[in-house]
Protein backbone atom coordinates (compact mmCIF):
# COMPACT_ATOMS: atom_id res chain seq x y z
CA UNK A 1 0.00 0.00 0.00
CA UNK A 2 1.10 3.54 -1.36
CA UNK A 3 1.62 5.72 1.75
CA UNK A 4 2.54 9.87 1.15
CA UNK A 5 3.36 12.79 3.23
CA UNK A 6 3.47 15.98 1.55
CA UNK A 7 5.17 19.38 3.57
CA UNK A 8 6.84 22.36 2.90
CA UNK A 9 3.74 24.65 2.28
CA UNK A 10 3.11 27.71 3.71
CA UNK A 11 2.13 31.16 3.19
CA UNK A 12 4.03 33.40 0.64
CA UNK A 13 4.11 36.76 -0.43
CA UNK A 14 3.83 37.04 -5.06
CA UNK A 15 7.19 36.54 -6.13
CA UNK A 16 8.23 34.50 -3.66
CA UNK A 17 9.47 30.38 -3.71
CA UNK A 18 8.55 27.58 -1.59
CA UNK A 19 9.72 23.72 -1.77
CA UNK A 20 7.47 21.28 -1.16
CA UNK A 21 8.68 17.95 -0.24
CA UNK A 22 6.70 14.40 -0.13
CA UNK A 23 8.25 11.34 1.46
CA UNK A 24 6.70 8.02 -0.40
CA UNK A 25 6.43 4.83 1.15
CA UNK A 26 5.08 1.54 0.66
CA UNK A 27 4.67 -1.22 -2.67
CA UNK A 28 6.10 0.84 -5.29
CA UNK A 29 7.65 -0.26 -8.58
CA UNK A 30 11.02 0.57 -9.32
CA UNK A 31 10.00 2.22 -12.85
CA UNK A 32 7.11 4.90 -12.28
CA UNK A 33 5.70 8.22 -12.55
CA UNK A 34 5.26 10.46 -9.55
CA UNK A 35 3.39 13.79 -10.14
CA UNK A 36 2.21 16.69 -7.69
CA UNK A 37 -1.32 18.10 -8.35
CA UNK A 38 -2.57 20.93 -7.01
CA UNK A 39 -6.57 21.19 -5.66
CA UNK A 40 -7.74 25.39 -5.74
CA UNK A 41 -10.99 25.16 -3.36
CA UNK A 42 -13.98 23.72 -4.71
CA UNK A 43 -12.19 22.25 -8.24
CA UNK A 44 -10.89 18.83 -9.16
CA UNK A 45 -7.23 18.40 -8.53
CA UNK A 46 -4.99 19.40 -11.34
CA UNK A 47 -1.91 17.48 -12.34
CA UNK A 48 0.98 20.77 -12.16
CA UNK A 49 3.97 18.30 -12.86
CA UNK A 50 5.15 14.62 -13.11
CA UNK A 51 8.49 12.75 -13.11
CA UNK A 52 10.02 9.75 -14.38
CA UNK A 53 11.96 7.79 -12.30
CA UNK A 54 14.65 7.68 -14.96
CA UNK A 55 14.46 11.44 -14.63
CA UNK A 56 11.69 12.93 -18.01
CA UNK A 57 10.15 15.45 -16.64
CA UNK A 58 6.39 17.14 -17.83
CA UNK A 59 4.90 20.68 -16.39
CA UNK A 60 1.52 22.06 -16.98
CA UNK A 61 1.67 25.38 -18.69
CA UNK A 62 1.38 27.93 -16.39
CA UNK A 63 4.09 26.55 -13.87
CA UNK A 64 6.60 25.81 -17.07
CA UNK A 65 9.67 27.47 -16.09
CA UNK A 66 8.97 28.50 -13.09
CA UNK A 67 8.29 25.10 -10.67
CA UNK A 68 10.91 22.54 -11.10
CA UNK A 69 10.03 18.63 -10.14
CA UNK A 70 13.15 16.64 -8.67
CA UNK A 71 13.49 12.99 -7.01
CA UNK A 72 15.61 11.34 -4.88
CA UNK A 73 15.19 7.65 -5.87
CA UNK A 74 17.31 6.30 -2.94
CA UNK A 75 15.51 8.47 -0.19
CA UNK A 76 11.99 7.77 -1.85
CA UNK A 77 11.17 11.47 -2.08
CA UNK A 78 9.84 13.98 -4.40
CA UNK A 79 10.00 17.68 -4.56
CA UNK A 80 8.85 20.90 -6.18
CA UNK A 81 10.34 23.66 -5.97
CA UNK A 82 8.50 26.82 -6.55
CA UNK A 83 9.46 30.03 -7.96
CA UNK A 84 8.01 33.27 -8.96
CA UNK A 85 4.88 32.32 -7.15
CA UNK A 86 1.29 33.60 -8.39
CA UNK A 87 -1.79 34.25 -6.10
CA UNK A 88 -3.56 32.07 -8.92
CA UNK A 89 -1.30 28.79 -7.06
CA UNK A 90 -2.73 29.03 -4.04
CA UNK A 91 -4.10 25.86 -3.16
CA UNK A 92 -3.71 22.71 -1.74
CA UNK A 93 -0.56 20.37 -3.00
CA UNK A 94 -0.69 16.87 -2.99
CA UNK A 95 2.03 14.07 -4.79
CA UNK A 96 1.17 11.02 -5.74
CA UNK A 97 1.50 8.74 -9.01
CA UNK A 98 0.76 8.94 -12.14
CA UNK A 99 -1.48 8.16 -13.24
CA UNK A 100 -2.78 8.75 -9.62
CA UNK A 101 -3.98 6.40 -7.05
CA UNK A 102 -7.26 6.98 -5.23
CA UNK A 103 -6.52 5.29 -2.11
CA UNK A 104 -3.07 6.88 -1.41
CA UNK A 105 -3.88 10.98 -1.69
CA UNK A 106 -1.84 12.00 1.76
CA UNK A 107 -3.29 15.02 3.15
CA UNK A 108 -1.45 17.42 1.39
CA UNK A 109 0.02 21.03 2.28
CA UNK A 110 -1.14 24.46 2.23
CA UNK A 111 0.19 26.88 -0.39
CA UNK A 112 -0.77 30.33 0.26
CA UNK A 113 -0.15 33.65 -2.01
CA UNK A 114 -0.65 36.81 -0.69
CA UNK A 115 0.71 40.21 0.04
Amino acid sequence: QLRLVESGGGLVQPGGCLTLSCVVSGSIPSVNVMGWYRQISGDERELVAWIHSAGATWYEDSVKGRFTISRDNAKNTVNLQMNSLKPEDTAVYYCNRFPYISEAWGQGTQVTVSS
